[in-house]
């Protein structure tokens, strides 16, 4: 979207506002211009847990990480422990949760705010170490490369319920050793923007939960993708009832509305006034509203 002169202020802050968060259904974005911040080495990896520790860690983890200093964050996870190194071959493939920490401030309070971290429960493994922040964002790539059959299902939740943890430890076996759940926590700056900034909607939700079922063999299509589906489906009434879009098969328009929330209407609005004919609709689609 450029600005050739024929938009009003208002309206380029409007259509600026709809792409963030809207993506696909208001445009084609060609450049972005970023603010950038220096992040050099960061403490960095993952304490893991035996699978039958998740209740317990999930119950810590729920309490200790919203209280933590922003430049900690770490995403909770069950899966299977990779064939490979680092891992120690004792432990590749077995099954375990766990979480993936990163520390990024001042690597002289480093061991202290990792201390609580590093000394709760009875971990099978602690991974963390320095490591340069690019190195961090490119760390599962080899695991994950093109071509694999996956299917995922993901929402938005406001607290992590003792009902939740129930369903987590149900489902925590999961059927194919890349297949995985991730609970990213969201709250910080996502939370200091008001809803109406983007078409983002939901700012008041803290975890941002996602159930992959991930295997390099068409014939476990199915498997994978009926454990998702009955992760998610017992995971759901806990939840804040709509999903980061990218973690959103076809399930449905009403689950559009719910991820949208109270935006909804209007970037509806915003769709009948610059893209009436629905030109951009190959996607989680906001079609234009009708006219009043």
């Amino acid at each position: 979207m450029a600005n050739n002169g024929e938009l009003s202020q208002a309206a380029l802050e409007a259509l600026q506002g709809a792409l963030r968060g809207g993506g696909g259904n208001f445009g084609v974005v060609t450049a972005f211009q970023f603010r950038c911040h220096p992040v050099r080495n960061v403490m960095a990896g993952p304490v893991l847990y035996d699978l039958a520790d998740t209740g317990e860690v999930l119950r810590w983890y729920r309490e200790f990480l919203p209280a933590a200093p922003e430049t900690l964050n770490g995403f909770f996870l069950v899966g299977t422990v990779p064939p490979a190194p680092p891992f120690p071959e004792a432990l590749q493939g077995r099954h375990v949760c766990g979480v993936v920490w990163v520390y990024s401030g001042d690597p002289d309070a480093a061991d202290a705010t990792l201390a609580p971290v590093r000394q709760f429960g009875r971990p099978l493994l602690d991974g963390i170490h320095e490591v340069p922040f690019p190195a961090l964002q490119s760390v599962f790539d080899p695991l994950y490369p093109p071509g694999l059959h996956s299917y995922w299902r993901g929402d938005f939740f406001r607290e992590i319920t003792d009902e939740a943890i129930a369903v987590h430890e149900r489902f925590a076996e999961v059927p194919t050793p890349l297949s995985t759940m991730h609970l990213y926590p969201i709250d910080g700056a996502a939370q200091r923007v008001g809803r109406e900034a983007s078409a983002f909607h939901h700012r008041e939700a803290n975890w941002n939960a996602v159930v992959v079922g991930i295997d390099p063999d068409p014939a476990n299509a199915d498997r994978v993708r009926d454990w998702a589906v009955r992760y998610w489906e017992a995971l759901h009434p806990s939840s804040a009832g709509g999903a980061y879009v990218n973690f959103m098969m076809d399930e449905g328009h009403d689950r559009i509305r719910a991820t949208y929330g109270e935006n909804y209407a209007r970037l509806a609005q915003i769709k009948a006034r610059y893209d009436p004919h629905n030109l951009f609709c190959h996607n989680h689609n906001i079609p234009p509203a009708p006219p009043a």
